[in-house]
């Protein structure tokens, strides 16, 4: 970063670790003791009872990696606050225990601030406004660092996502700068912490073996088959590979293999989690039960013969449709796959531009997190952090970014349920979608001529939309709650909110995808 930028990066840094410590005290959901079991998990017991261990409905199931991660948190935990690492204290939540968790959140956020650092230092060379503030690089760490979804989900719902997008952040930055093996590193440690990383693999893996086991091309662009390097393609393998073995090796060795991936893709939780994260199957499951509903008022259905379970309950269970086909996890893969598949294919036939890369691992994420098996809604993140990279260098991302960033922030909302949080999460929002808005439109501003007629980022019919989403915030936060169906019908306004923020969602990855094969991802227009 050069000399006359880099004072106001440890400032912005410093500020925004500051400003989490104010919610050391806030609301925090069970993912507080889901985590908080893990450390006693990892503390307590012998390696080969980790992923056994089923005393706590919160079991292990995230990767090896991650479980080495909280048995070095658990060390700490000894030090400052024994009782929290005992396996019987189910629920437990002293102060001590809150005070060291979030701050834990906060000190490993520190991989996400070098993270962002390094994507800013990949902005240096581009033309700008002489004010640092309305640079790509300022406006793009406020985006990453500032950015209110991982917030809300890491500092008060509570988990730790920032380091492992700070791991995310890196891998592409030093793609980006060309340097291939470190980037591959770098991914892999991350697959091996989170395995919902899956979902952009498959860019990583056609970009690796495209543009590093392949280092020419013909004139024509094609591949040039005689170019392949076997020692290239070894270097990757033998990095996956050992990091892999650093992390799943003992459990293969002890034979408990299996147990670990049952852990790891538990199908029986369901098509969808207990709130419908705003993908396709929540419009899929939208429609059946319109159909369901219709059926019953044409007396084609008999109610008494409907299935009583519902999939807006607020439980995770498996659930069969109605009326349509029910989906199995095959299904998902294959939907996943072929909403991927093209981009895959363009990335290919073009892979020498790092920003194609990026625009595939989005497409990649948005791909899987419409059509994958038992979404998370905060699984939107996966696009929406990657994207701020995009939107500060195209005026056509930066609508995109706009419209997903707000959509995807809002559907996290239901996170975040009880009335205290409301005045919070609705003024972190506004200040940060306000803030998005006006920085991203002052940034592009000087590449419509001047006029006194400035092309708007958004096209009239995703303004539109967005007013519509405004509505519905101000109907499901509000309204709703202080009238009659409140008490009866407490699950509709996350029912309407789902469906919703899915339409904007499907919206972001259909533009995305025709940015791309536009060609838009080798061009972004310099500030």
């Amino acid at each position: 970063m050069a000399a006359a930028e880099s004072s106001w990066f440890p400032a912005l840094a410093l500020g925004v670790s500051l400003f989490k410590c104010l919610f050391i005290s806030a609301y925090h959901s069970t993912d507080f003791e889901v985590h908080r079991n893990w450390l006693s998990i990892t503390h307590s017991l012998p390696l080969d009872r980790w992923y056994h261990e089923n005393t706590s409905e919160w079991t292990l199931d995230y990767p090896p990696l991650f479980a080495w991660f909280e048995l070095a948190l658990s060390q700490g935990a000894r030090l400052v606050h024994p009782p929290m690492l005992l396996l019987q204290n189910l629920n437990y939540s002293s102060p001590a225990a809150v005070l060291y968790q979030r701050v834990t959140v906060i000190l490993t956020d520190l991989l996400l601030i070098w993270g962002v650092r390094e994507c800013c230092r990949c902005l240096q060379g581009q033309k700008g406004s002489r004010d640092v503030l309305n640079r790509p690089p300022f406006v793009l760490a406020v985006l990453l660092l500032w950015n209110f979804g991982l917030f809300i989900v890491d500092h008060i719902h509570f988990q730790y996502n920032g380091f492992l997008f700070g791991f995310l952040l890196l891998s592409v930055a030093k793609h980006m700068q060309g340097l291939h093996l470190q980037g591959a590193l770098l991914f892999a440690v991350l697959l091996n912490l989170k395995h919902i990383y899956l979902y952009v693999a498959p860019a990583y893996g056609v970009y690796l073996l495209r543009s590093y086991c392949f280092p020419q091309d013909s004139a024509d662009g094609s591949v040039r088959w005689r170019s392949f390097s076997l020692l290239r393609l070894m270097a990757l393998g033998g990095i996956v590979l050992s990091v892999c073995f650093l992390s799943f090796g003992p459990f293969i060795l002890m034979g408990q293999l299996p147990q670990v991936l049952s852990r790891l893709f538990p199908f029986k939780r369901g098509l969808c989690h207990a709130y419908w994260a705003p993908n396709v199957w929540a419009l899929y499951n939208g429609l059946d039960k319109t159909l369901t509903l219709l059926g019953v008022r044409l007396e084609l259905l008999q109610e008494a013969e409907l299935p009583k379970a519902s999939m807006t309950g607020g439980l995770v269970q498996e659930f069969q449709h109605t009326v349509l086909p029910s989906v199995t996890p095959p299904i998902t893969l294959l939907c996943t796959v072929l909403s991927i598949l093209p981009a895959l294919v363009s990335l290919w036939r073009r892979p020498r531009s790092a920003l194609r890369f990026l625009r595939c691992l989005l497409l990649c994420a948005l791909g899987s997190f419409l059509f994958g098996w038992h979404v998370h809604e905060k699984a939107v993140l996966l696009a929406i952090l990657p994207l701020s990279l995009l939107a500060v260098q195209s005026r056509e991302d930066a609508g995109i970014f706009l419209l997903l960033s707000t959509t995807g922030h809002y559907s996290l909302f239901p996170l975040l349920f009880t009335p205290a949080e409301l005045p919070i999460k609705v003024l972190l929002m506004l200040l940060f979608t306000l803030y998005s808005f006006s920085a991203l439109t002052h940034l592009h501003r000087q590449q419509v001529p001047s006029s006194p007629l400035r092309a708007p980022l958004l096209l009239p019919l995703e303004t539109l939309y967005l007013v519509g989403l405004l509505l519905l915030a101000l109907c499901c936060e509000v309204l709703f709650p202080l009238s009659p169906w409140g008490g009866r019908l407490p699950f509709l306004p996350l029912l309407a909110s789902s469906l919703y923020c899915s339409l904007g969602v499907c919206y972001c990855f259909l533009r995305l995808y025709c940015s791309m094969l536009r060609g838009g991802a080798e061009r972004p227009k310099q500030h």
